[in-house]
């Protein structure tokens, strides 16, 4: 008893199975196998103590060895666990939860989208404090070029479902250039948009969609980087989408908080 209570950290866990731990997601962090010196050096751990993990590791399954060059990577045991964590994770309940604390401490109206039948569909809206006049409403859907939510779509989304759509709103902001009046209605134009929204990692509007209002909005990735959500912010202030605002940043950290790939790569 007195060893293992020598072992405990004081968060309560264990400081053995941190440290063995710890030697995995160093593996994970690595995109090819990795040697003992490598992977003690890289854990900060002596190489006789990450030997006697990878054993344990080894026998789990976790962990599997090369033949001739001895490196170690990740084995069928990890795959496992990783496919099986994946098949669980909900991008659309799970950060439904906390909407409410976003709107809270942003003082503006949150939406979350997915991309539907009819493309860009909102599915859950937290209203803030403050009303804004706007028909918008759960099962709204919303346009590819000129609003924030769809252009995080275009960029982020899977081309194949988006491209019927995509046809149509160009055919029509060439007929009417005013609905996308930052971007020529091309297909250059939208190349350019494409790649102005993923280096910033979100997109913005300014009342291009709805007159008065500002929108600023940002993806939830999957593990293949592509967009399974969009949240966006909606306000009356153009300072809410002011590059480095309070209100952009704090949506940004909540996205990557519930992404598996970094935003604005």
């Amino acid at each position: 008893m007195a060893r293992d209570t020598k072992d405990m950290t004081s968060g309560g866990g264990i400081q053995s199975l941190d440290a063995a731990l710890r030697v995995l997601a160093v593996m994970a962090q690595h995109d090819s196998p990795i040697s003992l010196t490598d992977l003690a050096r890289a854990a900060d751990m002596p190489p006789s103590k990450v030997h006697r993990y990878l054993a344990s590791f080894l026998n789990a399954g976790l962990v599997m060895q090369g033949g001739r060059s001895g490196k170690y990577d990740l084995g069928r045991g990890s795959i496992d666990l990783g496919l099986a964590a994946l098949a669980r994770h909900d991008f659309v309940n799970g950060p439904s939860g906390e909407l409410a604390e976003l709107r809270e401490d942003t003082g503006l109206t949150v939406l979350l989208s997915v991309w539907g039948a009819s493309g860009a569909t909102v599915v859950r809206w937290e209203r803030a404090a403050s009303p804004i006049v706007t028909s918008m409403g759960l099962g709204t859907t919303l346009p590819l070029l000129n609003s924030s939510t769809g252009r995080v779509f275009l960029t982020y989304g899977a081309q194949p479902p988006m491209e019927k759509a995509l046809k149509t709103e160009l055919l029509r902001a060439r007929k009417a250039p005013e609905i996308m009046p930052d971007f020529p209605a091309t297909q250059a134009g939208i190349a350019a948009l494409v790649a102005s929204v993923r280096g910033r990692g979100y997109s913005t509007v300014q009342g291009d969609f709805i007159p008065g209002l500002v929108a600023v909005a940002a993806p939830i990735l999957d593990w293949q980087g592509e967009a399974q959500a969009v949240i966006t912010l909606i306000g009356t202030s153009r300072d809410v989408i002011r590059e480095g605002s309070d209100e952009v940043r704090k949506l940004l950290d909540f996205c990557k908080a519930h992404s598996f790939s970094d935003i604005g790569e």
